[in-house]
Formats: C-alpha cells, structure tokens, sequence
C-alpha cells in the first residue's frame, strides 16, 4: 500500500543527499526520479524538490500536504521549494518506517544508510536501471549527435524506431517460450554479462542473432522483451525501408543506423525483413539500393556485442530466402515455429489474466486453434470481448470464446479465397491487422507471436 508521507520524505532525503554528495551520479537515482530532472541530457545540483517535481516523481497529488504536519520540514511558499528544517532528524523519521527491501530500490539512500540494514550500495546501483536508458538521455545523445535541421538526419531519423526500455511494456515472463528459444535468450544473457571476460579470451564473434518463423509466432516480442528486461535500448529499423521514396543517400543512412545504435550502447539493435537483403542482391534493383545492401554487410560485419557493446537481432518470416552471404553473418539461428496445443494453452492463459471468463478451459480451446499463432490466439480474444461488449457484458463465457474461433476461421478462409484480384484483406473486417499491425499493438500481451 502506498504511504504518501513515507514516499515525500523518501524523495526529498534523495534529493538532498544526491546534491550534498559529488560522488554520486545520475545511476544511484532511481528512474522516477531523474525524469523529473533531465536537463539537455544532464541532470545538475543542486536538485530542486518542489511541490511539482515531487509530484511527478512520486505519483503523490498534493506532496506539501502529506509531509506537512511533520515538525521536520518547512515549503517557500513563493518557490513552491519544500526542504526540511532538520534534516538528521528527517533522516532518522525515515529509517525508523523503511524496509530493507524498498530502500534497495534507492542507490543514493543505501549509498547514505545501507550499513544500518545491511545492504551493498554496488548491488543497489548495479539493478538499478542505468541512465542511459532513459528517453530524456537517448533524446539528448540523437539531439547531439544529429542535426534536425539537415534533411539527411532526418531521413536517418525516420528509419528508426528507437525505445527506451521503460516504454516497452512486454516482458519475458509475458512470453510463452520454446525451451530452445529459453537456452539461447539464457546464453546471450550471460554474453552480456561477461562481455570483459570474452574479450580477454578472444571471443568476439558473438552476439548477432537471427529469429526466423512464421509472422505472429513472437519475434519482435522477444527480442523487445529483451530490451525491457536488461535495460538496454531498443533500436528497431525495417530493411525495406531503406527503399522508400522518401529516402536520399541509401548506403549513407544505412551507416547511421549503425551509428545510432553505437551511440546508445549498450543497446539492442533489432532489423526485421532482413529476407529483404537476399531478395535485392538477386534482383535487378536500382545500383544505389545494392550498395545500401552491401554497405549493410559490411556493416554488420564489423558490430560487435563485445567491442561496441550492440546485440544485434535480425528477423525474417521467409529463411528460404536468405543466401550464403546473409546467414553466414549471424552466430546463431533461433527458431520461432507455430505453438504446440500445450504452448496455446499457455498463451490463453497469460493473456487473459485481467479478464473474467465463465468455465474458462484454455485446454480446450488449444485443442480447437490447431495452427494459430499467438497473434491469432490474440485476435481470438479480441473479437470475443468486443462482441461481448455489443451485448454489454464484461464478463465472458468459455462459449463466447469458441464462437470466437469459428468466427476467426471463418475469416481466415475468406482471407485465403482467390475471389477477386487485388487486395483480398479489403474483403474481410479487419483485415488491416497485417504483420506490420500486430507489431505496432504489442504491447504487453503478446505471447510468442509477433514478427
């Protein structure tokens, strides 16, 4: 349960200690915090802790208003600045209610207090999520490094996606995983973890991954899940873009990519399509789109997880396309295949978790989605809770979700009818949620379907 008094005095006994102490950084403050104090990429002393800034940092409305009957603290009513008058007595108030488990969570407080509860300031600062991660800090390194007012940049800019970690919402623990997508996840984990040990011992080609499956069975999920869970950046770029009428100098921007990503390492750089890199060395392609394609390789080639401190993923739903020249420059191959009937079951499980279901048998409907993906199971249950709105209920019956299936089917067939030339997802209700949709509408109940 929240304790607002506890959480404002929390905040501002950081506050001041992070600007009395000059041998702390913006790793000891914990994420809430430093986003109310990015400042063109820096965050300076002292920190100013007002009624807003508290506010933000802690989710409390009205900050003043639960510390202020405590004898320990005063507020300017002009700056809106709250401070307290006695701070050692603050700091003995705070110690008396916290736990050793929320102050773990606060680098600059166990770097004050750890002794008292016996707590490591390395181990808080090491799990702590480093500030590189954050969006104010990736906004800053882009702002510097490229130019808005140069169209070039801006063309780079707009072949990338780039997130901070805390805006992707899908964890691993969200996904349904194959036991051989687990180990490999296991064993670039523990690559990142021991980048220095690698390098003593000559290990360097490691870390470029390929995923390959069909669409929807998890393999944008992962690997943002990924980003999500080791705080790391996630750079995110489709290969066919680099076609698109709007951009100028291909190969050029193909190097920013690369760029990007170095500039934000640690980080996940995430290229899907990447079937799109055979499909254009065997084609008649403009020359200037072969050169991007080359100049990709080469690329390639030349990041390192260990050296540059990049993961680089690559992902395709079409592996037959793929030549030599593209699968050579990968370390490792995961395999993303439809989920099995006891994986579907899971997948129902997990993704209906904040749903009320009547006689809800996830079993039974495995046995009823024989080769549908996660991103299908998703579509399942997203036509039956809107039909079950149409009736004005939110509660759902097990019936609603097998209808749900014959529907979804039914839809499926339709799609796959030669009816007529041209666009045959125009034919079916939304059949705008191609690949490229069910990418942008992740979030954080996909289960192993996704690119």
């Amino acid at each position: 349960m929240s304790n607002p008094e506890l959480d404002v005095v929390e905040f501002l006994l950081t506050t001041a200690i992070y600007s009395e102490r000059q041998d702390l950084d913006p790793d000891d403050l914990p994420p809430a915090y430093r986003a109310v104090f990015w400042s063109d990429g820096d965050i300076e002393r002292p920190l100013s802790a007002t009624n807003t800034t508290a506010s933000e940092a802690t989710g409390v409305e009205r900050p003043w208003s639960a510390v202020s009957g405590l004898m320990f603290t005063d507020r300017d009513d002009f700056s809106g600045a709250i401070s307290f008058t006695d701070q050692e007595m603050a700091e003995e108030w705070y110690i008396e209610r916290v736990d050793a488990d929320r102050l773990e969570r606060n680098p600059v407080l166990v770097a004050a207090f750890g002794n008292e509860f016996d707590l490591d300031y390395e181990t808080a600062r090491a799990t702590n999520r480093p500030a590189r991660a954050d969006r104010a800090f990736i906004d800053a390194m882009l702002e510097e490094a490229f130019d808005s007012d140069d169209e070039d940049d801006e063309e780079m800019l707009d072949l990338v996606d780039v997130r901070a970690p805390a805006e992707v919402e899908t964890t691993l623990n969200d996904l349904v995983l194959t036991p051989d997508q687990e180990g490999e996840i296991q064993k670039i984990v523990k690559a990142i973890e021991h980048r220095d040990y690698l390098a003593q011992i000559g290990l360097r080609e490691i870390g470029k991954l390929l995923f390959v499956g069909p669409p929807g069975t998890g393999k944008t999920s992962v690997a943002r899940a990924l980003a999500h869970d080791l705080d790391l950046p996630f750079v995110e770029v489709k290969l066919s873009m680099i076609t698109s009428q709007y951009l100028g100098e291909t190969a050029k921007n193909v190097e920013k990519v690369f760029e990007v990503a170095k500039r934000l390492s640690p980080c996940i750089l995430f290229m899907d399509e990447f079937d799109f890199v055979a499909k254009t060395r065997s084609s008649d392609e403009h020359a200037a789109i072969k050169r991007a394609v080359n100049t990709l390789l080469k690329s390639i080639d030349e990041i390192s997880l260990i050296q540059d401190e990049v993961l680089l993923i690559g992902a395709t739903n079409h592996p037959d396309q793929l030549d030599a020249a593209a699968w050579r420059r990968f370390d490792e191959i995961v395999n993303f295949p439809k989920p099995d009937r006891s994986m579907r079951a899971d997948i129902l499980r997990i993704v209906t978790r904040e749903m009320d279901i009547t006689d809800f048998d996830p079993d039974t409907l495995a046995e009823l989605t024989e080769g549908l993906t996660g991103s299908d199971l998703r579509m399942v249950l997203r036509e039956a809770v809107l039909e079950a709105l149409t009736e004005e209920r939110t509660t759902l019956t097990q019936a609603d979700l097998e209808d749900a299936i014959k529907d979804f089917e039914e839809r499926d067939n339709l799609k796959n009818m030669d009816m007529i030339d041209g666009d045959h997802d125009a034919l079916v209700a939304g059949g705008d949620f191609s690949e490229d949709a069910d990418a942008a509408s992740d979030g954080g109940h996909s289960h192993d379907h996704d690119h």
